[in-house]
C-alpha cells in the first residue's frame, strides 16, 4: 500500500457490518440494502448465517456488491454468530446489525465523524421503534435522556439501568445497532459470551463501555429497530434456558460494576433486575424465581411488585401478585 492509499485508508476507516441471520427470508433483503445504502462507503457487510432453514442465505446470494461476505455455520445462537464475523471482520468500526432492522443511510457516517478516528470511545444514535407491518420512516426516534456525551462510563451504566424508584427520569434499554464500537475497544472488552439470552447484548455492551473512555452521542443517524406483536425473537422466549441466562447476565453486570462502584447504590439498582425477573419467571420456573427474588429482597428492593393489566393489579392487590400471575398464566396458558 502506497503513502496515498494509507492517508486516504486514515481519513477513511473502514466499518464492518456484521449481520448475523436466522431464519430472517422476510427482511433480510431490505436489512441487506439498508447496509448497502450507507452514505459511508467505506463498509464490508459480513453476513453470518446461524443454520438457517429457510431461503434466507438464498435471498442474501442475489446480492452481487463485492462489499459483501457471506458465511454458513451450524446453529449456535446470535451470540456466536457475531464472534464468527468479528474474527472475519477488518473494520476499524464494528457496527452490528439484526437481520430484521434497518439503518437510517447516514447513521455510520453521523458516528464515524463524531469519533474522530479514535478507538476509546463507543457511539450511540437515536432508536426508533416500529411494529412490523408499519413503515418505520414515519415514526419519530424515541426521546433518551442519553442526548450527551458522557465522559464516566460507569455513571452511564448506572443510568441505564437504574429506575424511577432509585434515579427518576433515567433508564431504558439501548438495541445493539445502535452502537458504532471499535474493533480494538471490543478486543479489550472481550468477544460476545456465546450463551442463548435475551439480554447478551447487554452483558456484553457493559463490558465493552467500561473498557471504553465514554460514550459519544450522535444526533445524527438512526437505528430502526422491529419489535414483533406476538413474541418471536429471543428476547421474548421463556424457558428455563433463556430465564437462566438472563440471571447469569444480571450477575455478570453486577459483578463488573462491582469492580469499578462499590456503593450500595448499585444494589438498589440493580435490585429491580433481579424482582422483574423472579415475576417474570413465576411460575413456569419456581427455581430461578425464587433465586431471583431472594437477590431482590437481599438487595433491600423497595419498587413495584407486579405491574401487569387493570385485572391483574386488582387482584395482586387483594390476594398478592404470586396469585396474580399464576391467574394470568393460565389465562393466557403461560
Amino acid at each position: 500500500m502506497n503513502l496515498k492509499d494509507q492517508l486516504n485508508k486514515a481519513a477513511a476507516p473502514l466499518v464492518s457490518i456484521i449481520i448475523p441471520v436466522y431464519n430472517a427470508e422476510r427482511h433480510i433483503a431490505e436489512t441487506i440494502q439498508s447496509a448497502l445504502n450507507q452514505s459511508w462507503q467505506n463498509i464490508e457487510v459480513i453476513i453470518v448465517d446461524d443454520g438457517s432453514t429457510d431461503s434466507s442465505v438464498g435471498i442474501a446470494k442475489t446480492f452481487t456488491d463485492t462489499r459483501i461476505k457471506i458465511y454458513q455455520q451450524a446453529n449456535k445462537g446470535a451470540s456466536a454468530a457475531r464472534n464468527f464475523g468479528l474474527k472475519q471482520a477488518g473494520g476499524k468500526y464494528i457496527q452490528f446489525l439484526d437481520a430484521d432492522d434497518l439503518l437510517s443511510s447516514d447513521k455510520i457516517a453521523a458516528q464515524v465523524a463524531l469519533m474522530n478516528n479514535s478507538d476509546e470511545f463507543i457511539a450511540v444514535c437515536n432508536t426508533v421503534h416500529f411494529m412490523d407491518g408499519t413503515d418505520p420512516y414515519r415514526s419519530p426516534p424515541t426521546r433518551e435522556w442519553y442526548n450527551a456525551n458522557w465522559d464516566d462510563p460507569v455513571d452511564f451504566l448506572l443510568k441505564l439501568y437504574t429506575g424511577p424508584e432509585v434515579m427518576p427520569g433515567y433508564g431504558g434499554m439501548i438495541q445493539p445497532n445502535a452502537w458504532l464500537t471499535p474493533a480494538a475497544l471490543i478486543k479489550k472488552a472481550g468477544y460476545w459470551n456465546e450463551f442463548k439470552c435475551p439480554d447478551d447484548d447487554g452483558e456484553f455492551f457493559c463490558r465493552v463501555i467500561l473498557a471504553s473512555q465514554g460514550v459519544k452521542y450522535s444526533p445524527a443517524g438512526i437505528n430502526y429497530y422491529r419489535k414483533y406483536i406476538k413474541g418471536t425473537s429471543l428476547s421474548a422466549q421463556k424457558t428455563a434456558e433463556a430465564f437462566e441466562n438472563t440471571f447469569l447476565a444480571i450477575e455478570l453486570k453486577y459483578s463488573y460494576l462491582k469492580a469499578r462502584f462499590d456503593n450500595k447504590l448499585l444494589d438498589r439498582i440493580f435490585a429491580r433486575h433481579y424482582w422483574e425477573l423472579g415475576v417474570a419467571s413465576y411460575p413456569a420456573h419456581m427455581a430461578i424465581s425464587n433465586k431471583a427474588i431472594k437477590r431482590a429482597k437481599k438487595f433491600g428492593y423497595t419498587g413495584p411488585k407486579y405491574v401487569s393489566g387493570k385485572f391483574s393489579m386488582l387482584l395482586s392487590k387483594v390476594l398478592g401478585w404470586r396469585f396474580a400471575k399464576l391467574i394470568s398464566y393460565i389465562r393466557h396458558g403461560g
